[in-house]
């Protein structure tokens, strides 16, 4: 059972969906309109620890035109509509708060307009990132954005992911180059280009892109690709404590080191993973990580690292050359959420997802680890380390109401510390539900009100995600 919704992040009363509506709904979709409680059920809930009500009714969408259409018709009823791509965010993005439909684009996942000669890429906002390297493969080229849940590209784009390569390749905002947007009116419209780079007017791309379908629905997303590596490298180094594994971290990235992807595991997810994927990794802090170019710049960046390592106590430097060998160490990476849930059967996780200045990490996680270890509370840490994101886990059991207490608390105390060292409360979950208070700490009262007057210009009727990022 997750956690009840604090009532502070529900200041206004679900809007009811008149019959009226529905009907309308089911004569234009027929069976792609559903109001069985179980599909709605499905709809209501994602990764978060929240229990909300479901939507009331769910549209699955299979085109542009549909998505309009619903949304047209929310508009004229003034009912809310929340986008739903595959329900793995971790923030309550997709939760019905106020009500009303949620529109499914699972269904949308076709690749549009392949280009390979210009190293771009149009697809439906269903479209998984897996499915898009899957049928691009061929071409030589790959999508590098990787946060470890096989995310649909419509919503990463919309909470503006970013994962494993980001310290390499970027995030979501930096890969996205245009979009098609269905407005809160219905009207269809398109921001950006293909062309590498646009001076023309206000970026809307930009500003769709992180706005967690508060400000339109995207129903096309037109993204960088990159050609595959030459050479492709993974290593594994455990270290004699976290923080020698931090230093070496900020080591590999002020040397200039071209490193693909640096992930941090402590010794509670590494002995996850062993458990769940049935590995024989050393159960101390781990660093995997991934270079990737020619031949001769893989072993340069190599032994770069190596001898970084070995400065901080870096031992039992292992690689993993052959895809095989590295796709079982990634899957375990991506698999830790779940490993880590079992380590306290029934639990569920209250996630952090700070993210500070690179030479502010090593303090940053110090401090995290200090107040977790004091509180007693079980937790464990995995973090994109090359880019100064990491995440401490707190495994709470939902029916132990302290218990998720201590962890909101823990979390607080870690937001403060990353804003006070320049950082931010989220370097890549998005604020939804639960970090709207982190918001305003971390931009100030003034900036999150310009973001409101933005919101209240495209979005007046308020029925695009209401209650995400701020409350109006």
């Amino acid at each position: 059972m997750n956690a009840t919704l604090p009532a502070h992040l529900m200041p206004v009363e679900p809007r009811p969906v008149p019959a009226a509506m529905i009907e309308t709904l089911k004569l234009r979709f027929g069976e792609r309109c559903s109001t069985a409680l179980a599909v709605r059920e499905q709809h209501g809930r994602d990764e978060s620890p929240f229990d909300v009500p479901p939507p009331e009714a769910v549209v699955f969408a299979e085109s542009t035109d549909d998505v309009a259409a619903t949304v047209t018709l929310a508009s004229q009823y003034e009912v809310p509509v929340i986008a739903f791509g595959v329900g793995s965010s971790l923030e309550g993005h997709l939760l019905a708060v106020q009500g009303g439909i949620s529109i499914d684009v699972s269904r949308m996942k076709r690749v549009l307009r392949l280009n390979p000669e210009d190293l771009t890429v149009t697809v439906q906002p269903g479209v998984t990132r897996k499915q898009l390297n899957d049928e691009i493969r061929h071409t030589g080229l790959f999508f590098p954005i990787d946060p470890g849940a096989d995310a649909s590209i419509g919503g990463m784009a919309a909470t503006r992911a970013s994962g494993t390569n980001a310290v390499r390749y970027g995030t979501m905002r930096e890969n996205v180059l245009a979009l098609e947007v269905v407005t809160a009116s219905g009207e269809v419209i398109r921001t950006g280009t293909r062309a590498k780079k646009s001076a023309a007017g206000y970026d809307l791309t930009r500003l769709m892109v992180g706005s967690e379908g508060t400000l339109g629905v995207i129903t096309e997303v037109t993204v960088k690709l990159y050609p595959q590596p030459e050479s492709v490298s993974a290593a594994v180094c455990n270290f004699p404590s976290i923080a020698d594994a931090v230093a070496t971290t900020i080591q590999i990235i002020q040397l200039g080191v071209p490193i693909a992807r640096c992930e941090l595991l402590d010794a509670h997810a590494v002995r996850a993973v062993n458990r769940h994927d049935k590995l024989t990794l050393r159960e101390a802090p781990m660093l995997l990580m991934e270079f990737h170019g020619s031949e001769a710049s893989v072993k340069e960046q190599a032994e770069l690292v190596q001898e970084a390592a070995r400065e901080h106590g870096g031992e039992d430097f292992e690689w993993a050359t052959t895809p095989e060998e590295r796709t079982r160490l990634w899957t375990a990476r991506h698999h830790a959420y779940f490993a880590a849930l079992q380590l306290k059967p029934g639990c569920r996780t209250v996630t952090t997802d700070t993210c500070v200045p690179i030479s502010r990490l090593a303090e940053c996680i110090a401090l995290a680890v200090d107040e977790a270890e004091a509180a007693g509370l079980q937790y464990y840490i995995v973090g994109h380390v090359g880019d100064g994101n990491f995440h401490i886990a707190y495994l709470i059991d939902p029916a132990i109401p302290a218990e998720r207490d201590l962890a909101e608390r823990l979390n607080n105390q870690l937001v403060q510390h990353a804003l006070k060292l320049e950082g931010t409360c989220t370097g890549e979950h998005g604020i939804g539900l639960h970090k709207q208070g982190f918001l305003v700490d971390e931009a100030g009262a003034g900036t999150v009100e310009l973001m409101r007057v933005v919101k209240r210009a495209l979005d007046p009727k308020n029925i695009l995600n209401p209650g995400k990022i701020f409350s109006l």
